[in-house]
């Protein structure tokens, strides 16, 4: 016995069974985002100075590189999350919802993509 009313069954109302990917999603790269902060506020910490050169020859070590590309994707990720959720709940207008979702997606990929460009430029010296 099915408590959706025949309406909603034909209408495909009802769960769209996703939410549980979004939540874990988030769960996991909030933890990547502790773990990689803390490395990187750790790494900030032990800079013997913070001029130009010094910051290049810090990117440009292979691990951190790595992990500067690792920070940069997952922050872009999480608050690509993060800002979805804003705009399901608030807001209202169907079309204006769809135009800021998209917009959302693009602006958090043309940033995460702009940071690993930056990252394997002066990583790999080019």
């Amino acid at each position: 016995m099915s408590l959706r009313s025949p309406l909603n069954r034909v209408l495909g109302l009802g769960s769209a069974k996703s939410g549980t990917d979004h939540f874990w999603g988030q769960r996991v790269s909030g933890i990547a985002l502790v773990l990689l902060g803390l490395w990187f506020a750790v790494s900030l910490v032990q800079m013997p100075g913070f001029s130009h050169a010094e910051t290049l020859a810090f990117i440009a070590m292979p691990l951190n590189s790595v992990l500067l590309l690792m920070l940069s994707v997952t922050v872009a990720y999480h608050s690509y999350l993060g800002v979805q959720v804003v705009i399901e709940d608030y807001v209202h207008g169907h079309g204006l919802k769809l135009f800021s979702l998209i917009v959302s997606r693009f602006v958090h990929s043309l940033l995460a993509v702009a940071a690993i460009y930056a990252i394997l430029t002066i990583g790999l010296g080019a």
